[in-house]
């Protein structure tokens, strides 16, 4: 078996939730509502190709996986069988249950340890 290179993408990227590595950059997507990336994702393998009933019709998609986790973290449109859906052909989908934003990434929160007592126990 080979050897995993991972890519580090340069500027805000999305990043696989369970394990963080770098999967698109958030200029290279074509919506935020989907996470759908025009081209390809980087650090990803594709799975078997499968029809699946999605909520546009029938497809053939492939899932795929981070290459460092094995993590599912989306879906690749292999093809549509309905022609208002043939634009969707090769492009592919994070979801967003499955990876995080380098803003959200960056986010820490803070929580106050400090134990309060009720105006009862102050006496």
């Amino acid at each position: 078996m080979g050897r995993i290179f991972v890519v580090e993408l340069e500027g805000r990227s999305y990043r696989c939730k369970f394990c963080k590595t770098h999967l698109a950059l958030a200029d290279d997507l074509i919506s935020r509502v989907a996470v759908e990336k025009n081209n390809s994702s980087v650090n990803t393998t594709i799975g078997t190709p499968e029809e699946r009933v999605m909520l546009s019709g029938l497809h053939t998609v492939a899932d795929i996986f981070c290459c460092c986790c094995g993590q599912i973290v989306g879906w690749k449109y292999e093809s549509a069988h309905e022609k208002s859906q043939k634009y969707k052909e090769g492009k592919f989908v994070l979801e967003r249950g499955r990876i995080v934003d380098d803003v959200d990434f960056s986010t820490e929160f803070y929580i106050d340890s400090h134990v309060s007592m009720s105006d009862g126990e102050d006496a």
